[in-house]
């Protein structure tokens, strides 16, 4: 097995994929060789010393394909460090009681594989970008009652800062 870890993840509009990508560049500055891919692009992990798998949340959980990764990969990702990270509109909300539920939307995860380090982070909004007209519409009632606001989220310190602290995480275990 090599040093290199896997960066790999879901996502639908293209916040979780960001993420991703800042997640292994700054695993690559501490001199880390990493591959960042889509899940569904990820056909093997048994040459990764680590795994980061993050997902993009919609309806509380992590999308079906990220799921389906975890199931189809648990029993290699029990022989190696594992991180998990999510990305959802949620974390932007300034109230803590709502982003303590957010990490309950990782049990589903952490029933299969014991992640070692897990990320919450905000994602964006681009309601123009959602597919649905009928999630189209609810983003923007959910606007206009403040509940968020359209927009990019994401705090790259705080997806940074995570990720500086993946490899001596990774080698405790």
């Amino acid at each position: 097995m090599s040093n290199k870890i896997l960066v790999t993840y879901a996502s639908r509009n293209g916040s979780t994929a960001g993420v991703a990508e800042v997640i292994g560049r700054t695993l690559a500055e501490s001199g880390a060789e990493v591959d960042v891919l889509p899940m569904r692009a990820v056909t093997n992990i048994d040459s990764y010393s680590a795994v980061v798998a993050g997902s993009a949340v919609q309806g509380g959980q992590w999308l079906p394909e990220a799921m389906d990764f975890i199931k189809l990969n648990q029993k290699a990702l029990l022989q190696k460090p594992f991180a998990a990270f999510l990305v959802c509109m949620t974390m932007s909300i300034p109230n803590e009681h709502y982003q303590y539920g957010v990490k309950n939307w990782l049990e589903p995860v952490r029933r299969l594989v014991k992640p070692v380090s897990e990320g919450f982070f905000a994602g964006a909004l681009e309601i123009h970008r959602v597919p649905s007209l009928a999630d189209r519409i609810k983003f923007r009632i959910s606007v206009a009652l403040g509940v968020w606001t359209e927009g990019d989220h994401r705090d790259w310190n705080a997806v940074r800062d995570w990720s500086k602290a993946l490899p001596a995480q990774f080698s405790a275990v």
